[in-house]
C-alpha cells in the first residue's frame, strides 16, 4: 500500500513537471508569436511610410525645373522612410524593393523584415512582408454644382474643358481659322468654379498670377487659357475677329469672350447682377495658372496631332499626352508582350473597332485614342474610370464601378494621374491615395 502511494506521488510529481514544461513551452511560443506580430506591424508601418514619401514626391517625377524629382531620389526617399520607421518599431534586417522595377514612376513599394525571434529555447528567423501603393481614389468624385457667383447656365465641352455654349461656337470658328494658318490651339483651362479657384489659389496664393476665389473671370464660363506659346502671336493678331480679347497684358494665353449679351455676367444671355463689365475687368491680379498648353514632356512632332485629336473628340490634350507617355513613351513602333501596338498601344480588336487600319501610324492612332477616350469618358463620367477601362477593358470597371483591383491597371491609372499632376492639370500627386495592399 505504501509503495502504491509512493508511486502515485512520484507520478504526480512527473505530471506537474510535464505541465510546467508545457506551460514554459507554450509561453515561449506565445512570446514568439507576439514578436512575429510585432515584426509584421513594423513591416506594415514601414511600407506605409515609404508610400507616403513617394506620394509627397510623385508629382515631381513629371515636373520640370526646380520642382523636378529624379527617380533615384524618389526611391531613396522611400527606402529611407521605410528603414527609419522599421527601426523605430524594433526591426533590424529590412529590405526595401519596388515591384515595378522598370517603371519610370513606381507606385508600389515592398518591405521585408527578416529578424531572428526566440521561440522557446531556439532562435527562428521570422519573415514579415508588407506592400503599399499609390492608388487611384477609392471613391471617384464628380464635379458638384455651381457655387455662389458661378455661372449657372448650360455648358458645352471642347477638348475636355467646359465653357458657355456661345463661347464654344466662337472657339470652333477661331480654331478652324488658326488651323488654316498652321496653328493648333490647345485649351488648358476654361470654366472654373469658385471651389476649384479656391483650391488653385491655396496652391499658388499670389494674386498677380492667380485670382482669389470670387474674383476669377473663369467662373463666368467666358474665359479660355490657350496655347501653345507659339500661338500667342496669332491670337494677339486675330482673336478679336472672333469676339475674344486678351484680358491681362502679362497673360498672353488668357482670352475672354465679350461679344454676346451676358458675357460679363454670371448668367448666360442676360444682364449681370451687381457687377458690370468695368468692375470685373478692374481686378488687379491675373486669373489663373501660367499657361502650359501642351505638357513639356511631349515631343514637338506629336503636339499638333494631340491638339487635333483633343479638339475633334473633346478630350483634354494633357490627358491624351499623359496616356501616350505611359503607354509607349511616344514610340510609334512600340509593341507589348500582350500584342498591343503603336504609340497608343491598341490591341488588334480595338483598333479594328475604331477603324484604325495601321496602329503604327502615329497620327491615326492618336486620333483613334481620342475617339476611344471620348467614348469611355462619356460611358464612365470620370477620368480614373475611363483610364482603367482603356487599360483593362470596360467590363471590369462596369462590374465594380471603380478602378478594379488589378495591379497593372491601378499602376497605370496612378501614373497618368501623376503625370497630369506634374503637368498642372490635377493637384500634385494626382489626388492619389496611400493604401496597404499586402
Amino acid at each position: 500500500m505504501t509503495d502504491d502511494r509512493g508511486q502515485a506521488t512520484l507520478l504526480l510529481i512527473w505530471i506537474l513537471i510535464g505541465v510546467a514544461a508545457a506551460v514554459l513551452l507554450l509561453g515561449g511560443v506565445a512570446r514568439g508569436i507576439g514578436a512575429g506580430n510585432d515584426r509584421q506591424r513594423a513591416a506594415d508601418l514601414a511600407a506605409l511610410s515609404a508610400a507616403r514619401a513617394m506620394h509627397a514626391r510623385f508629382g515631381g517625377l513629371f515636373a520640370s525645373g526646380g520642382t523636378h524629382v529624379e527617380l533615384t531620389a524618389y526611391r531613396r526617399a522611400a527606402e529611407d522612410a521605410a528603414r527609419e520607421t522599421a527601426r523605430r518599431n524594433g526591426a533590424e534586417r529590412v529590405a526595401v524593393s519596388f515591384p515595378e522595377r522598370d517603371s519610370f514612376a513606381p507606385t508600389r513599394v515592398r518591405v521585408e523584415i527578416r529578424d531572428a525571434i526566440a521561440v522557446g529555447d531556439e532562435a527562428v528567423t521570422h519573415r514579415a512582408v508588407a506592400v503599399a501603393e499609390l492608388a487611384p481614389p477609392a471613391d471617384v468624385a464628380f464635379a458638384g454644382g455651381a457655387g455662389e457667383g458661378d455661372y449657372r447656365g448650360p455648358l458645352a465641352t471642347r477638348q475636355g474643358k467646359q465653357m458657355r455654349p456661345d463661347v464654344a461656337i466662337a472657339f470652333d470658328r477661331m480654331y478652324a481659322a488658326a488651323k488654316k494658318a498652321g496653328v493648333s490651339l490647345v485649351i488648358t483651362s476654361a470654366y472654373r468654379s469658385n471651389a476649384e479657384q479656391a483650391a488653385l489659389f491655396a496652391k499658388h496664393p499670389d494674386p498677380k498670377w492667380v485670382a482669389p476665389p470670387g474674383k476669377s473671370l473663369h467662373r463666368l464660363g467666358t474665359e479660355l487659357d490657350l496655347g501653345p506659346p507659339a500661338a500667342y502671336g496669332w491670337l494677339a493678331a486675330n482673336a478679336k475677329r472672333f469676339g475674344f480679347v486678351q484680358r491681362y497684358s502679362w497673360e498672353p494665353w488668357h482670352y475672354g469672350f465679350v461679344r454676346n449679351a451676358g458675357s460679363t455676367s454670371v448668367g448666360y444671355g442676360r444682364a449681370g447682377r451687381a457687377a458690370g463689365r468695368g468692375s470685373l475687368l478692374r481686378d488687379e491680379g491675373g486669373d489663373g495658372e501660367r499657361s502650359r498648353s501642351m505638357p513639356s514632356f511631349v515631343p514637338a512632332r506629336f503636339a499638333p496631332m494631340i491638339s487635333r485629336a483633343a479638339q475633334r473628340w473633346n478630350v483634354g490634350a494633357a490627358l491624351l499626352a499623359a496616356q501616350l507617355y505611359a503607354e509607349s513613351n511616344f514610340n510609334p513602333y512600340a509593341r507589348s508582350s500582350a500584342g498591343a501596338q503603336g504609340i497608343a498601344q491598341f490591341m488588334p480588336g480595338t483598333a479594328a473597332a475604331y477603324g484604325l487600319r495601321n496602329p503604327y501610324d502615329a497620327e491615326a492612332a492618336i486620333d483613334a485614342q481620342g475617339h476611344l477616350m471620348h467614348d469611355l469618358l462619356r460611358q464612365f463620367g470620370a477620368v480614373p474610370l475611363a483610364l482603367a477601362a482603356y487599360n483593362a477593358g470596360p467590363a471590369p470597371v462596369q462590374r465594380c464601378g471603380c478602378v478594379p483591383a488589378i495591379p497593372e491597371t491601378r499602376a497605370y491609372v496612378a501614373k497618368i494621374l501623376g503625370l497630369l499632376g506634374g503637368a498642372g492639370d490635377l493637384p500634385a500627386g494626382g489626388g492619389l491615395e496611400v493604401r496597404l495592399v499586402a
